[in-house]
């Protein structure tokens, strides 16, 4: 497969590893929208919160757990954002299911 994300996963493209497990990778972004910028990514390949189904309702879960948990560790106690953009009218440009910890800054709202 010629997904980035599934290279990244797999240890093939390097990237700066914030936190992994069996199931899912969390990494600072390339291009930070904010001083807290990180990817949560399931290890498995889901193209897209459209591709979601019943099966993955756990792992799309423990991904928002998890990234409650890396802003916890990080301090952002002022506020973050989890965000996952579905498409590419939505912003997504990586189509593997992603999930955006943005956080130390004030957030505008709406945002795009």
């Amino acid at each position: 497969m010629d997904c980035l994300f599934c290279k990244i996963a797999a240890g093939q493209i390097a990237s700066r590893k914030v936190w992994e497990d069996a199931r899912i990778l969390a990494f600072e972004d390339i291009h930070p929208a904010a001083p807290t910028h990180i990817l949560l990514i399931p290890k498995q390949h889901i193209s897209g919160m459209d591709a979601a189904e019943a099966a993955h309702d756990e792992l799309l879960g423990y991904l928002q757990r998890m990234a409650a948990q890396l802003a916890r560790e990080r301090k952002l106690t002022g506020g973050y954002r989890i965000v996952v953009n579905a498409g590419p009218d939505a912003g997504q440009s990586v189509f593997h299911l992603h999930v955006h910890l943005l956080g130390g800054r004030p957030m505008s709202w709406p945002p795009g």
